[in-house]
C-alpha cells in the first residue's frame, strides 16, 4: 500500500473513532438529563443504569455508524480539500478512481465491523436496553399482547389463553387443540395454566381433556395436572422489540416459527433482518458519496460541505425511517422498505462521483 493510502486510511478510521469519542458522550448525557428524573423515581440500582448505558453506547453506535462515518469522511476529507491536498494528489497523476482507493479499504474495514457488531454484539445490547427501559422508564407501556392470546403452535396444534400474565408465565382459561388434517383428534381444557421452570413443565388447574376417536368421545379429568407442551407461553406473545435481541441465526428461526404461527408482526420482523445486510451496504454508499461532496475546495470552506452532508444524512434518516414504519405497520414490501433508500442514495452517489471526476 502507498504512503497516500496509509495517509487517507488513517486519517479515515482515526477521524471516525474521533467522531464517536466525541458524539456517544453528548449522547450518554442527553438521555442521562432527559430520564434521571424517571431513574431515581423508580429506584433503578447503581449497576443496572450503568449496565444500561453501555448497551446504549453499543445499540446507538450500531444505529448510527453510518452517518457518523459519512461525517467524518466530510470533515476530514473537506480539510485535504482546503489545504489543496486533494489538489496535489491529482497534480501528480493519481486518478481520482486512485484517489478513493483507501477510502473503500477503510469502508470495508467499518462495514465489516458494523456486520459483527449488528449480527452477534448489538442483540446483546439490545436486550438489555430494552429490558431497562420497560424496567423502570415504561413500566405502564403495553409491549406484548396479554388478552385472548391464540396462536398456531405449528401445522396440527392451537392455543388460546383469555389472559396472559408474562412476569409469572401464567395464563387463564387455556384451551390446546390438536388436528390431524382437518379433523380434530383432542381438546385440552384448564382454568390456569403456568410454567414450572424447575422441571419445564406446565401446571394445569381443572384439567379436562377430550380425545375423539373412531365416532367416540372420551373425557379425562384431573384437578391438577403436570405435563409437557412443545412451547413456552412467553414465546407466544413476543414483546415488541423480541427480534433486535437475536443473533442473525436465531432471527432466522424465530421468523420462521413466527410465519408458522401466523404473527401479524412478520414485517417488523423481516425489517430488523434486512437492516443486518443493508446498514454496511450504506457504509460504501454514503463514503462515496461524503468523498464527491467534499472532495473540492468551495469558497464556504468545511462549513459549506458539513451543512450539505447533514442535509443528505437528514433526507437519508427520514426515508429510512419512514418506509421502515410502513412495512412494520401495513402490507408493503420490507425488502423494498428498507433497500429503496440505499437504492436511491446509491444513484445520488454514482451522479456525485461522475461530476467529482469531471
Amino acid at each position: 500500500m502507498k504512503i497516500l493510502d496509509w495517509y487517507i486510511l488513517k486519517r479515515y478510521l482515526l477521524t471516525f473513532l474521533m467522531m464517536l469519542l466525541l458524539f456517544i458522550p453528548i449522547g450518554i448525557t442527553v438521555d442521562l438529563a432527559e430520564k434521571v428524573g424517571k431513574i431515581i423515581e423508580n429506584e433503578a440500582p447503581f449497576g443496572e443504569v450503568t449496565a444500561y448505558y453501555i448497551d446504549f453506547t453499543v445499540y446507538f453506535a450500531n444505529l448510527l455508524f453510518p452517518l457518523f462515518l459519512f461525517l467524518s469522511v466530510i470533515w476530514f476529507t473537506s480539510k485535504l480539500a482546503n489545504n489543496t491536498e486533494i489538489v496535489a494528489f491529482l497534480s501528480s497523476g493519481v486518478s481520482f478512481t486512485r484517489f478513493l482507493r483507501p477510502y473503500l479499504i477503510g469502508a470495508t474495514i467499518v462495514a465489516s465491523v458494523a456486520l459483527v457488531l449488528g449480527m452477534y454484539l448489538a442483540p446483546i445490547a439490545s436486550q438489555g436496553f430494552n429490558e431497562f427501559k420497560y424496567n423502570y422508564l415504561k413500566k405502564n407501556k403495553k409491549i406484548q399482547k396479554t388478552r385472548d392470546v391464540y396462536q398456531q403452535i405449528n401445522d396440527n396444534d392451537y392455543i388460546y389463553v383469555s389472559s396472559f400474565i408474562p412476569k409469572t408465565k401464567s395464563g387463564s382459561n387455556f384451551t390446546y387443540e390438536h388436528f390431524e388434517g382437518n379433523e380434530l383428534k383432542y381438546k385440552i381444557f384448564a382454568d390456569y395454566i403456568r410454567f414450572i421452570e424447575k422441571d419445564s413443565s406446565y401446571r394445569l388447574t381443572s384439567y379436562v381433556k377430550r380425545t375423539f376417536e373412531n365416532g367416540f368421545e372420551t373425557v379425562e379429568k384431573e384437578r391438577r395436572k403436570d405435563t409437557i407442551f412443545p412451547f413456552e407461553l412467553e414465546d407466544l406473545t413476543p414483546v415488541e422489540y423480541a427480534a433486535e435481541t437475536k443473533s442473525y441465526g436465531e432471527l432466522l428461526r424465530f421468523i420462521k416459527a413466527e410465519k408458522k404461527r401466523g404473527s401479524q408482526n412478520i414485517g417488523r420482523y423481516e425489517v430488523v433482518k434486512l437492516k443486518k445486510w443493508s446498514l454496511p451496504v450504506s457504509i460504501f454508499i454514503l463514503t462515496i458519496i461524503a468523498v464527491a461532496v467534499s472532495s473540492v475546495k468551495r469558497r464556504g470552506g468545511m462549513g459549506v460541505n458539513l451543512a450539505f452532508g447533514i442535509a443528505i444524512a437528514m433526507i437519508y434518516v427520514f426515508f429510512d425511517k419512514i418506509f421502515g414504519v410502513m412495512a412494520e405497520q401495513s402490507n408493503f414490501s420490507p425488502v423494498i422498505a428498507v433497500w429503496f433508500p440505499n437504492i436511491i442514495f446509491g444513484i445520488l452517489a454514482i451522479y456525485l462521483l461522475q461530476n467529482a471526476k469531471r
